[in-house]
């Protein structure tokens, strides 16, 4: 795909993104109808999200489990393709600026390179780590060295919260227990 094109696919999905949230979360296309509810901690789009061919196309890519897929993405942004952290962090699967980079994503705000660059990134960590997912999670938010050098998820309350809550929605997708 050139620049160009993905340029205008990113505009696209922002557009969507905001009309959606204009519409009262209802998006109609030509083959299916796609509900999203709204609840009362914010919005949770799971499989009926817009982005689920994105996240199926990834999660086959490296091989991946895409309900662990859509965990990371509630967890990270809640859907939001235009969520930026505090740290910098951004898109759907909340890539920092240099992971961004080095994972060859061009516009991290595209939900296309951010689903792609983010599920590429957890299949490494995934391989990192023999396949434990926990770690792999841990790795994802406060960056393999810290793993490494604490032998195990790191002493640090957010890298915990955010660990067993993306477990938790994983249980929730696919009824995963570890």
């Amino acid at each position: 795909m050139s620049f160009l094109n993905a340029t205008f696919e990113s505009m696209l999905y922002r557009l969507l993104f905001q009309l959606l949230n204009r519409q009262g979360g209802t998006l109609s296309t030509d083959t299916e109808t796609e509900d999203i509810t709204n609840t009362a901690n914010g919005r949770q789009l799971g499989s009926s999200s817009p982005f689920e061919a994105l996240i199926q196309q990834a999660a086959e890519r490296y091989s991946v489990d895409p309900a662990l897929v859509r965990s990371v993405i509630r967890a990270e942004s809640n859907f939001n393709p235009q969520a930026v952290s505090r740290a910098g962090a951004m898109g759907l699967m909340q890539l920092m600026p240099g992971t961004a980079r080095s994972l060859g994503v061009v516009d991290p705000f595209d939900p296309t390179q951010n689903i792609d660059g983010g599920v590429r990134l957890l299949r490494r960590l995934l391989d990192r780590y023999d396949g434990n997912v926990a770690l792999a999670l841990a790795a994802y938010n406060a960056g393999p060295g810290a793993v490494d050098r604490f032998q195990g998820i790191p002493p640090y309350r957010e890298t915990q919260i955010y660990v067993d809550r993306v477990l938790d929605y994983y249980r929730q997708e696919s009824g995963w227990r570890a």
